[in-house]
């Protein structure tokens, strides 16, 4: 990655194997310690729905009586407010706005911290620990963090929910065939060249992705086609109907070496 990927994480397997075109081919479950656990009693509860939406209901109320997503206008006090409004939802919202808008910054943050894979991009290339880019996310990292309530673990959450709903909806599949719209391919670090309009490319530590192609156009003139681990899936919006305004094909992706099939105009 830009800057070294991390030591330690809070999953298995370790940083580098999860950033590895090896773990693409191969893809392996990653689980966040200790947040199943935690929260049983929602999957004890979603096991028992057999309605995607009515699980997605589910998920939602369970995040409001947790964390109290959605209670902000009742709070006394402006920090209080504040905390509450920053909840999971505006992060992703704002991310489908800017990925390097100071909320990009706080979910970049959560992949590094539980993955072990820090930033590529952020506003600007992110080649070493003093690159002005990483100074920025770091700032902005912190600052937005500290307005919001526990929003990393609601990101725990977030991920182990739909890791869930995948293999439910999708029992014994392990990769999906998702498109990346770019505009320039010299923007990203090439890796290898394994054979026509495949290369292996450096991805950002979160992506956004499609789940079509023709969705995928409208974001460049060249488009990356690959198959995603499912474990690599952070957030797809069909999951949580209703979250996202520009519709259900979108993904989130957690990055690191990818091989992609190129597709031009």
């Amino acid at each position: 990655m830009g800057v070294d990927t991390l030591s330690v994480n809070r999953c298995d397997p370790p940083p580098w194997v999860i950033a590895s075109p090896f773990f693409n081919r191969n893809p392996l479950p990653i689980e966040i310690q200790g947040v199943r656990r935690a929260h049983r009693s929602l999957f004890v509860r979603l096991d028992r729905i057999e309605d995607p939406k009515a699980r997605a209901r589910a998920f939602r109320e369970y995040m409001e009586l947790v964390f109290e997503v959605g209670k902000w206008r009742k709070e006394s006090s402006s920090l209080g407010r504040r905390s509450l409004r920053n909840s999971y939802l505006r992060f992703l919202r704002g991310w489908m706005q800017d990925s390097s808008s100071a909320e990009g910054a706080v979910l970049k943050g959560w992949v590094e911290s539980r993955l072990g894979l820090p930033p590529t991009f952020h506003a600007g290339p992110i080649a070493d620990l003093h690159a002005p880019a990483y100074v920025l996310y770091l700032v902005e990292r912190m600052r937005e963090s500290a307005r919001t309530n526990a929003v990393e673990a609601q990101f725990d959450l977030l991920y182990e929910y739909v890791q869930y709903e995948l293999r439910r909806r999708h029992p014994g599949v392990r990769s999906f065939t998702l498109y990346r719209g770019i505009r320039n391919i010299e923007d990203y670090r090439i890796l290898e060249h394994p054979g026509a309009n495949r290369i292996v490319v450096r991805l950002n530590n979160l992506n956004s992705f499609s789940s079509r192609l023709e969705h995928a156009w409208q974001f460049g003139g060249n488009v990356f086609e690959t198959d995603v681990p499912a474990a690599k899936i952070f957030f797809r919006a069909d999951l949580l109907p209703g979250v996202l305004p520009r519709g259900e094909e979108e993904a989130m992706v957690i990055g690191g070496d990818f091989e992609v099939t190129v597709r031009s105009y």
